[in-house]
């Protein structure tokens, strides 16, 4: 017999859950994007102590014998029952959709009960271990365990449960590497919406069948992603091949559901521990899907980098024409290439990996401080492609096609001006402007600020505190996942609630980028990529700078005038460096030689003068 608790807890949960699929079930009625209007339908022993390090400690031990296993039965039973009374509540009388929201709510609340209690069992077992080596293991053993469970049920729910689970695996920064390695197969593992499903939606949405728009129409989807699938068809009034971006019918139908147990599963997450708060990635979640869901507002999107990027012939990104879009369909210009890490296709074509890699730092560097610039949020290996191009006039010989403009975002002009001084002072190593810089990006303090430039860098902070510019080797991966299971982990999900939802995109796009450069193997590690962002940093520190100068009244002025003179010939002597820096670079890759830049050469040269600008900047601001 059940405890009288039982129809109170599932009352509970299904109500406090329903709250968050109402006033509406569907994406038309409730879900709008605010920013987008609508487009014309026309053509161990010895292991480092970093609780010493970053001044933390583990979290306490959680209570013991504080549930017995009739309890626990109990809670699992309510956890179902509240499931399936959402699906009745959120759904309607259609009892077979009830019936599949009480399945996919009951998979998401079993698995999340079950990881609960095996987390706090083996976090039990560890703190009375003696054997810290033995310790790991077995809370290793857990993360796979959890992982594991937690990857089936995105597969079968699919949707944006795919969607958070390709998010989370890029996420090495906060989570152990048993969760993201496991979660890494989603990014090719995505739903694939039968023809039939799409010819209906197709007429829903435009009033037309589809075989009377396109004269040709691939039943089988180029690509397949969480959120759509691209056909490729031939548009019959014009002859044009285009790519056809249709979005899978069913997503309409549960997104809110779904976006409420994401919102549920980090809640519980956060009931049973406290110190692991994750509620800003569900909000993140709320306030995104529905944007990337908007087909219209992924246009306009497209349509302003398109324009933005025009101007600057000297990158070669390619961002296909949209012909036009409706809200889960969208028509563009077919533009084909190969992933970014084929890397037997760029070698066979002559395609120099470093370029490449130096071309994604300006494109994305390009995006965060270029003024009034859109920033992609979602530059995966599936988001980007690359082709050959011998018709370039300058330098590259290849194409940088990027897709899928659902998540973007505008980034404040003075946190980009902060953000670009922060940067400068990681590049020169300077602890007293990074505090400074943190405090004025994020919010974070002094006692947090390692931690944040160790998050937004994907670097050890030894390293960050000495020279970015070190390769990247296995043991500071290795180092920087035994700090997060030594208690640093509590302290960086705390703080990542704490900091602006913009800094939490630009820390996604870092990962992404990096994850993307990676791959590519490139000869010469990070220092070209640092040398690209210091370009960027420092011009957009010279144009505050030139701001604040004018905003005194004419700049024929002579004091004024003096200003900006010296403002431009600092700025002029750091361009002149850092380019020479990078040809140097580029003659010791042709020469087939390790590209470093040498000791001493940082305080000597490059960071002295990018220190003397900032600091002129400073002066002339002042």
């Amino acid at each position: 017999m059940l405890s009288p608790s039982f129809p109170v807890s599932a009352a509970v949960a299904a109500r406090h859950i329903a709250k968050r699929i109402q006033p509406s079930t569907t994406l038309n009625a409730g879900w709008k994007c605010s920013r987008c209007r609508s487009l014309p339908l026309k053509p161990n022993s010895g292991r480092p102590n970093f609780s010493r390090q970053y001044g933390t400690s583990r979290p306490p031990p959680p209570p013991k014998g504080s549930r017995t296993s009739s309890r626990r039965r109990v809670i699992l039973l309510a956890s179902t029952g509240g499931a399936a009374g959402l699906g009745l509540l959120a759904i309607g009388d259609d009892i077979k959709v009830a019936y599949e929201a009480a399945e996919r709510s009951g998979r998401v609340v079993s698995v999340l009960y079950i990881n609960i209690r095996d987390y706090r069992t083996t976090l039990s077992q560890t703190d009375t271990m003696k054997d810290p080596h033995e310790a790991d293991e077995l809370l290793k053993a857990c993360h796979q365990r959890c992982a594991d469970r937690t990857l089936r049920v995105l597969e079968k729910n699919g949707g944006i449960f795919i969607k958070l689970g390709q998010h989370l695996s890029a996420m090495n920064y906060l989570l152990p590497t048993e969760w993201t390695n496991t979660f890494i197969p989603l990014q090719d593992k995505c739903p694939v919406s039968s023809l039939e499903s799409i010819q209906q939606m197709f007429k829903l949405d435009t009033g037309e069948e589809l075989f009377d728009y396109f004269s040709e129409f691939s039943p089988e989807p180029i690509g397949a992603a969480s959120l759509a699938q691209v056909h490729i068809a031939t548009i019959r009034e014009t002859g044009q091949k285009v790519a056809v971006k249709v979005q899978h019918p069913t997503l309409q139908q549960w997104a809110p559901l779904d976006t409420a147990l994401t919102g549920f599963t980090f809640r519980t997450l956060k009931r049973w521990f406290p110190e692991y708060d994750l509620e800003w990635l569900s909000s993140e979640v709320e306030y995104s899907l529905p944007q990337e869901l908007d087909f219209q507002c992924e246009a306009q999107n497209a349509l302003r980098t398109k324009a933005h990027f025009a101007p600057i012939s000297s990158l070669p990104l390619v961002i296909p024409d949209v012909i036009w879009a409706k809200k889960r369909l969208l028509v563009m210009a077919c533009e084909a290439g190969r992933r970014l890490d084929d890397l037997e296709y760029l070698d066979s074509n002559g395609i120099d990996r470093d370029e490449v890699s130096a071309t994604l730092a300006r494109i994305f560097n390009e995006m965060i401080f270029g003024k009034g610039a859109p920033l992609h949020c979602d530059p995966h290996g599936g988001n980007i492609a690359i082709r050959k191009n011998n018709n370039r006039r300058r330098g590259a010989n290849f194409d940088i096609i990027l897709y899928d403009h659902g998540l973007y975002r505008d980034i404040p002009e003075d946190l980009r001006r902060s953000y670009a001084k922060m940067w400068l002072a990681i590049i020169d190593g300077d602890l007293e402007r990074m505090k400074k810089y943190v405090n004025e990006v994020a919010g974070i303090g002094e006692d947090k600020f390692p931690l944040f430039a160790s998050a937004i860098t994907g670097r050890d902070f030894t390293i960050v505190s000495s020279s970015i510019t070190k390769p990247k080797e296995a043991s500071e991966q290795k180092t920087m996942s035994t700090a997060l299971q030594e208690g640093l982990l509590v302290d960086l999900v705390q703080m990542l609630g704490q900091v602006p939802r913009i800094i939490l995109l630009i820390l996604k796009t870092n990962d992404l980028t990096r994850s993307l450069d990676e791959n590519l193997q490139t000869r010469q590690g990070p220092v070209r990529q640092f040398l690209i962002l210091a370009r960027y940093c420092m011009r957009t520190v010279f144009h505050e700078q030139v701001d604040e100068i004018n905003s005194r009244g004419s700049p024929y002025w002579p004091p004024n005038a003096i200003q900006l003179l010296s403002a431009w010939l600092g700025f002029v002597r750091v361009e002149i460096k850092l380019e020479m820096f990078e040809l140097w670079l580029s003659v010791k890759r042709a020469l087939g030689l390790k590209s470093s830049i040498p000791e001493g050469v940082k305080a000597g040269s490059v960071m002295d003068a990018v220190t003397a600008t900032l600091e002129s900047a400073t002066m002339a601001a002042a």
